[in-house]
């Protein structure tokens, strides 16, 4: 009697040749992708906001430079802009001191627990603002509220302001608490944000223009 024909489908050999290539192929993209991000996430240098060149994590200088949310057609969604230089804090801040100044912005946001209450990027919680776009929220802008409330002639001046005296300015329902936040640690927590706002997210948060008042540049 003539043996029948076996379904390739109920081949061992056939399952153990596509598991290899199926393993092979997926390796070979994961090792393309990891270099491909890694590449995307490097942050920028001096040098290349001088030039024009842009980043999705800019340099610690692009604190010196006025930076403006607009909508991108060809992505679908609102991209940083990083626009002319402009004076933060009455300054503007070299290579070294930028560098530093986020570090301690950085370390300031992780010691008194931000991420507790707000979102960094997408990581925190939901219970405070997102703070990603912070710095691009019209609230700082000079026809914003907070301005005024503050007494404060520049955005940087009313958010440090805001951060050391929280209680003084009542913005929400769910009111910030007094971190004890310094002098010193605000100014490098607000230089924290407005980095924060340069990076390229991919539209994150979504549609926070549109919930913002739409495209704005102040």
């Amino acid at each position: 009697m003539a043996e029948q024909p076996t379904s390739v489908w109920r081949s061992m050999s056939f399952w153990r040749r596509s598991a290899a290539w199926v393993t092979g192929v997926a390796a070979v993209l994961l090792i393309w992708l990891t270099f491909d991000t890694m590449g995307q996430i490097k942050m920028g240098t001096d040098a290349d906001l001088q030039n024009g060149v842009t980043k999705r994590v800019p340099a610690p200088t692009v604190i010196n430079y006025n930076i403006k949310y607009e909508m991108n057609e060809k992505r679908g969604h609102e991209a940083p802009v990083i626009g002319e230089k402009e004076p933060f804090f009455g300054k503007e801040w070299s290579v070294e001191e930028a560098a530093k100044l986020l570090h301690k912005g950085k370390l300031t946001s992780q010691a008194k627990n931000c991420m507790n209450c707000h979102t960094l990027l997408g990581n925190g919680a939901y219970y405070a603002p997102d703070l990603t776009k912070a710095w691009l929220d019209p609230a700082w802008s000079s026809d914003g509220p907070m301005m005024g409330m503050t007494g404060k002639s520049t955005k940087e001046e009313a958010m440090a302001e805001f951060l050391q005296n929280p209680s003084k300015y009542p913005t929400h329902a769910r009111m910030m608490p007094n971190l004890g936040i310094t002098a010193d640690e605000a100014v490098a927590l607000v230089a924290f944000l407005k980095h924060m706002s340069s990076i390229d997210t991919n539209g994150f948060p979504r549609n926070f223009g549109k919930e913002q008042g739409g495209t704005y540049a102040k």
